[in-house]
C-alpha cells in the first residue's frame, strides 16, 4: 500500500534509527525505497548494510515490498524524492528524512486516515519537534478537542505557525503527487510547503491530531536547510511567483507570516534586497500582523537590526550551554 521514499545525504550517524523505525511498523504492506544523494561519509554503504540486514532478518518478518537503494550524484532532496517516487510500486507515498523517525503505529494509523476519508489529496499527522534531546509536540493551530478530519491548510498554518504538514509525517495519492510534477527540483528551501500548497488548493486535507514522528532539529546545522544559510531567490520558496494564490485571502496573509518571519536575515543582511523589497511592497495592511515587524522593517535602521538579532543568538547560545 506504502512505498516510503527516504533521501539520503551525509546522515551517517541517523539512518540507521530511521530505518529500524520502518523495521518496526505494526502494518506491514510497505516498501523502502533509500536514495542516496551522492553522500560523501558512507551513508549509503551503511544504508545498504542495514538493508541486507533489515531484509534477511530471520527475527522480524519482512514487510511485503521490502528494502532498497539506489543512487544519484548529488542533485538535492527535491530531485532525489522525485526519483524515488519514480522507483515507487505503491499508491501511497510517504517521505522519511534519514535524520527523523516514526512511532511504530504512523502506518498503520495512516492506513485508518485514508479509510476514513478517502477523497483527501494529501493526509498528515502531528508529530514531535526533537530540540535539544526534548521530544516538543507540534502546537497545531487545530480547534481545542480536534482529533481528526479535514482542515484548511492556509487557516491552521496561519494561526500557530507550527507546519500542519511536516514532510515526515505526510502522505500523498501517487496519481497526485504525479499530477503536480513532484516537488519542484530547484527549491532548496520550502519545496515542501510548495508542494503541499499546490495540493490543498485542489483537494481536501486530511489531518490526524495525535504525534506519531519526530522532527530531529538536534542535526548538525551544517547538513539542515534551514539555519543562517542564504539562498538564491530561485532556490527558496518565498520568492517563488504565488501570484495566482495571492488572490486567496487566507493564502496571502499565511505567505506575509511566513515571509516576515523569514526574510529578517536577508533584509538586515541586504540579500536579495530587490526580491525582498517587492515581497514587503505588497504588504498592504501591517496592522493584520504583529507590531514587531513594523518596527523590524519600517522603523530600525538595519544595521541595529543586525546587532539586535546577533545578540539575541550570542544569550540562546548562552542559555543552550547552560540549560542543557
Amino acid at each position: 500500500m506504502f512505498s516510503i521514499i527516504i533521501p539520503l545525504y551525509n546522515k551517517a550517524p541517523y539512518i540507521e534509527k530511521a530505518l529500524r523505525s520502518v523495521q518496526a511498523q505494526t502494518f506491514r504492506e510497505f516498501e523502502v525505497v533509500v536514495i542516496d544523494d551522492g553522500s560523501t561519509d558512507g551513508s549509503f554503504d551503511l544504508a545498504n548494510k542495514l538493508i541486507a540486514e533489515i531484509s534477511n532478518s530471520p527475527v522480524e518478518s519482512p514487510p511485503l515490498g521490502g528494502f532498497r537503494g539506489a543512487s544519484q550524484p548529488n542533485q538535492g532532496v527535491s530531485t532525489a524524492r522525485n526519483n524515488g517516487v519514480k522507483l515507487a510500486k505503491y499508491p501511497y507515498i510517504c517521505f522519511l528524512d534519514a535524520d527523523d523517525w516514526w512511532t511504530p503505529t504512523f502506518l498503520e494509523e495512516i492506513k485508518g486516515l485514508i479509510e476514513e476519508f478517502p477523497d483527501a489529496g494529501i493526509y498528515g499527522t502531528s508529530y514531535y519537534k526533537v530540540k535539544n534531546g526534548k521530544h516538543i509536540p507540534a502546537n497545531i493551530g487545530v480547534e481545542e478537542g480536534f482529533s481528526q478530519g479535514y482542515i484548511n491548510y492556509c487557516q491552521v498554518y496561519a494561526k500557530t505557525m507550527w507546519m500542519p504538514l511536516w514532510t515526515g509525517a505526510v502522505c500523498i495519492p501517487k496519481k497526485i503527487f504525479d499530477i503536480e510534477n513532484g516537488f519542484k527540483p530547484n527549491l532548496k528551501l520550502g519545496e515542501d510547503f510548495d508542494l503541499w500548497v499546490r495540493i490543498a488548493f485542489k483537494h481536501p486535507v486530511a489531518f490526524l491530531n495525535k504525534p506519531l514522528a519526530y522532527y530531529n532539529q538536534d542535526v548538525d546545522v551544517k547538513n539542515r536547510a534551514v539555519g543562517m544559510r542564504f539562498y538564491k531567490p530561485e532556490e527558496h520558496m518565498l520568492f517563488t511567483d504565488y501570484d495566482d494564490m495571492m488572490k486567496n485571502e487566507e493564502f496571502r496573509f499565511l505567505f506575509e507570516r511566513l515571509a516576515l518571519y523569514s526574510l529578517l536575515p536577508y533584509y538586515y543582511n541586504k540579500i536579495n534586497k530587490e526580491e525582498v523589497k517587492n515581497i514587503l511592497l505588497q504588504i498592504k495592511n501591517w496592522k493584520r500582523h504583529e507590531i514587531k515587524y513594523f518596527v523590524y522593517y519600517k522603523i530600525l535602521p538595519k544595521g541595529v537590526l543586525k546587532k539586535y538579532f546577533q545578540l539575541m543568538e550570542i544569550l540562546y547560545q548562552v542559555k543552550t550551554a547552560i540549560f542543557y
